[in-house]
């Protein structure tokens, strides 16, 4: 929770979002976590929070920002100028980069789901009880200091990614 708001905040703070986008998102976030059940997950597994992102692989990853900018009225972040670029709707994201000449036809590359109460020792230990053999995702240089995740395979062969936020004393964690 700590994580979303303070990307909030720098969203507002480089004027990616306005004052009232800010005030309007703080509340709805307010709001679904007074609205949430007090239930847990199941014993041993994770409470699933939010929808991350989800990676495409395209073809030409500009005409893919622009159609979900267009179209479906996304915000663009990160966009490096070479390869890749957040399109950012709601607390979720879209994350559009240019499928490598290995790869072949565009696809859905992974799905990230956030869960709760994340420690990356925890999770790890659960996942391997699980034999899922998870991959740890030290993700890129710019990633917030709270944000961890580890890739899994799905009983389909998909590729889920388990992200969360990531406190000091985590063994994840990375003061900025």
């Amino acid at each position: 929770m700590e994580g979303l708001i303070a990307r909030m905040l720098q969203d507002f703070e480089a004027g990616k979002l306005t004052r009232r986008q800010l005030i309007k998102s703080l509340a709805m976030t307010a709001s679904a976590v007074a609205a949430a059940p007090a239930s847990t997950a199941a014993a041993g597994g994770f409470k699933t929070v939010a929808l991350d992102h989800i990676s495409y692989q395209v073809r030409d990853y500009k005409r893919t920002r622009d159609f979900y900018a267009d179209v479906m009225g996304m915000t663009v972040s990160h966009d490096n100028g070479r390869n890749q670029c957040e399109l950012n709707f709601g607390e979720s994201i879209l994350l559009a980069r240019n499928r490598s000449a290995q790869s072949g036809q565009a696809r859905v590359d992974h799905i990230a789901y956030r869960i709760s109460n994340r420690d990356t020792d925890k999770v790890r230990a659960e996942l391997d009880r699980r034999g899922l053999k998870p991959r740890l995702d030290t993700g890129r240089p710019d990633f917030p200091a709270d944000y961890g995740s580890f890739h899994v395979t799905d009983p389909d062969g998909f590729d889920l990614q388990i992200s969360g936020v990531v406190g000091p004393g985590d063994s994840l964690y990375k003061k900025k």
